[in-house]
């Protein structure tokens, strides 16, 4: 019996190759372009806003005094921030043994910080999917089966351990611990414990029901998203905007343009009639249309092959390294940006106006730090020392403007 190494077989062996890890794609663009406020401590955040402006005009005379209808300001609220935490662990054996050769202790104090880095990164990864697309992670496309089975629309997006709560609308939530992920089926293993064996039973989860799965706790309690917050309660998004209903004024609408009849040949018209749709009857300037790889791969194609009205602007081609694409795309209605992102689904593609959305934080993404400074907890058990390293965000997406944008729904090619 010894006390827990996890780097144990790095050490004191041969190793011609540098350590092999997956290199994590950033997948959070909004995040990165969104304008950020991060001057929220606590309570709850106002949100005033013009509901309604002066209107009264008459001809040939004037408007009665007792008749004139004013500018309509309205005081919304978002309730308090949101939290999440990200937790890492360390075991103090790992950082005391071996100075000799293999990787050294000063080689792995090197590689701790690449590590805490790298979870930052799939941290912001995980909140700019619940900040896209709601509270879930991935959604099931397949029933799920006995044996713990569940093909799902993004496996890119889960890890290997990872904890997950599977949940559909007939179902309680039923907890379970990734055990495997295959890239070429989509499908991930849920197993009942962390290492175990035991499958988690999901043949009752089935796709008619909705089943998705989420980060633990994530369910009711996660951020506002923008597709929520862009979408009509008639469609599916939330009924209410900072405890206003959306349909009292129509600032609070965002243009819906339904895109079930959207389809891989016709997708460039569909994207420039609805960017037609939301420029007519919306307010703003929302001159960028975020979509999934999926609809972006079908615009470049008819890119390719048309020889009709759309073109690439010279020169706008950027492919990012960070995981997303851009485009310029010229037509007889207009120029448009098209970026491509991983974090996106597939039902929707989004028309922003980046001045119409703020993220809200009282610090942004941070590692927790002690009183006196320690940014780590120790740990003390019979099977050794271990240090507990803890993320944290606390905040809101504030889509501040909601009628200088749109959202194409439905889209099911």
């Amino acid at each position: 019996m010894a006390t827990t190494q996890t780097f144990s077989s790095m050490i004191n062996e041969y190793l011609p190759n540098p350590l092999l890890k997956e290199e994590l794609i950033k997948r959070d663009y909004l995040l990165t372009k969104v304008d950020k406020d991060n001057g929220w401590k606590t309570g709850d955040l106002i949100v005033p806003f013009k509901g309604a402006t002066a209107s009264s005009m008459a001809m040939g005379q004037l408007t009665a005094a007792n008749d004139i209808a004013e500018d309509k300001y309205v005081r919304g609220t978002v309730p308090g921030a949101k939290e999440i935490w990200g937790t890492m662990i360390f075991n103090h054996r790992d950082l005391m043994e071996h100075d000799g050769s293999g990787i050294s202790e000063k080689t792995f104090l090197r590689i701790l910080p690449d590590s805490i880095e790298e979870f930052m990164s799939y941290m912001k990864n995980v909140v700019s999917c619940m900040l896209m697309n709601g509270e879930h992670l991935v959604t099931a496309t397949a029933n799920g089966t006995v044996g713990g089975v569940l093909v799902v629309d993004h496996p890119d997006r889960v890890q290997i351990n990872q904890k997950l709560v599977i949940d559909s609308s007939t179902q309680a939530p039923v907890t379970g611990y990734v055990s495997a992920i295959n890239m070429e089926t989509l499908a991930i293993t849920l197993v009942t414990t962390r290492g175990g064996a035991i499958p988690v039973d999901l043949s009752l989860y089935l796709v008619a029901d909705g089943t998705k799965a989420y980060i633990e706790n994530a369910i009711g309690n996660s951020f506002t998203s923008l597709k929520s917050s862009l979408l009509s309660a008639a469609n599916g998004g939330s009924a209410n905007l900072y405890g206003v209903s959306k349909l009292a004024y129509p600032y609070l609408q965002a243009i819906n343009v339904p895109g079930a009849s959207v389809t891989a040949a016709n997708i460039l018209s569909k994207i420039f009639d609805a960017y037609v749709s939301i420029r007519t009857y919306g307010k703003g300037n929302p001159n960028e249309v975020l979509m999934s790889y999926k609809h972006l791969g079908s615009v470049l194609k008819a890119l390719e092959t048309s020889k009709g009205p759309f073109n690439v602007v010279p020169g706008s081609m950027e492919t990012s390294v960070y995981g997303w694409t851009k485009v310029q795309v010229g037509g007889v209605k207009g120029l448009l940006t098209v970026v491509g992102i991983q974090e996106l689904d597939d039902d929707v593609m989004m028309f922003i106006d980046w001045k119409a959305l703020k993220f809200y934080s009282n610090g942004f993404f941070r590692k927790r730090k002690s009183p006196d400074g320690l940014e780590y907890f120790e740990q003390r058990s019979t099977s050794g020392y271990t240090y507990i390293v803890d993320m944290c965000l606390f905040g809101e997406l504030v889509l501040q403007r909601p009628s200088y944008c749109g959202i194409m729904h439905s889209i099911s090619y």
